[in-house]
């Protein structure tokens, strides 16, 4: 259902001279996806949102994400507001990735009340209602009255430009169903969250909520998020129950098989790399090796598939 689609993950960090030279890079590269890693109880790193919007100045056609952006940090009625706005001034090149929260103790270190993971998903759900009801066109009052969020009469708008789509980074399985039910896609979490082993299981328990809430899996997008390090000789790069959360290190090629396996034998069609070197090397390795083998063999492999149907008819 979804077009094939490759990008890496910033860790945004204060140097941001750094950052435009590496998405720029990405972007000459032919990229499609930025996603920048949100983070905003360390001192040491940017405002997600505010390096997204200085990133999108500098660019025109490669597409920033929160990688997943802080729920419990930014409240979604002005999360709905930040992201039109930003969709709004690139025109159509922002996404929206939420996470119900991770690191509690340094969220409630900057004064939010530690939630529970029921009431953490509880909240996530509420607060993608929130943001969808606020991009509705029209300015007509939103009413929304929940158990975390409320809306008392608030105009909608403004529309982004283009149809957002909102993503989780789930990982527990109700907010994988959570996802299936509600999400247009589900960014999967690193390894060290979400072992590779269980990312199959991850992807059935979506189509199934996903099936039971009458929506078509196919039309929920699945975005792998891989750590490691693109090499120039043979490596350990497979992502499996052999390598645990161990970060993928391999040549260009084996890169390259492991996300024809991972488009072939689940449902992604969007790679997210997350180098351990945060170099324009190693980002310029994966769009000009990693991204066209990959697409090569997908593609000799959709030919095959199709050969092969075509014989048994």
């Amino acid at each position: 259902m979804h077009e094939l689609t490759f990008g890496f993950s910033l860790l945004p960090t204060l140097d941001l001279d750094a950052h435009v030279e590496l998405v720029t890079a990405a972007e000459a590269a032919g990229l499609d996806l930025v996603g920048i890693q949100d983070h905003p109880y360390v001192p040491g790193y940017l405002d997600t949102f505010v390096l997204a919007g200085a990133l999108l100045a500098r660019t025109g056609s490669i597409t920033v994400f929160p990688d997943v952006a802080n729920l419990p940090l930014r409240p979604p009625a002005m999360l709905a507001k930040t992201a039109a706005a930003l969709d709004l001034v690139s025109e159509g090149r922002f996404e929206l990735a939420l996470g119900a929260g991770g690191y509690w103790d340094a969220i409630t270190g900057l004064g939010v009340p530690r939630q529970r993971p029921a009431e953490a998903n509880a909240a996530l759900e509420e607060a993608i209602g929130v943001v969808r009801a606020l991009w509705r066109p029209g300015g007509a009052p939103v009413w929304l009255d929940g158990d975390h969020y409320s809306i008392q009469g608030a105009p909608s708008g403004p529309v982004p430009a283009h149809p957002i789509e909102i993503w989780t980074g789930a990982q527990g399985p109700n907010a994988l169903r959570l996802t299936g039910r509600i999400a247009d896609g589900w960014a999967a979490p690193i390894a060290s969250y979400l072992p590779y082993e269980k990312w199959a299981k991850a992807n059935l328990v979506i189509d199934d909520a996903g099936r039971s809430a009458g929506r078509d899996p196919g039309q929920i997008r699945r975005i792998a998020q891989l750590v490691g390090t693109i090499l120039d000789r043979p490596g350990a790069s497979t992502a499996d129950a052999e390598s645990g959360a161990e970060p993928i290190r391999g040549t260009a090629r084996q890169w390259a098989e492991l996300i024809a396996r991972l488009a072939s034998e689940q449902p992604f069609t969007s790679f997210v790399f997350w180098p351990q070197r945060q170099t324009v090397d190693q980002v310029g390795r994966f769009a000009a090796e990693v991204v066209p083998a990959a697409r090569a063999l997908l593609g000799e492999a959709r030919t095959a598939g199709h050969a092969s149907d075509s014989a048994q008819h």
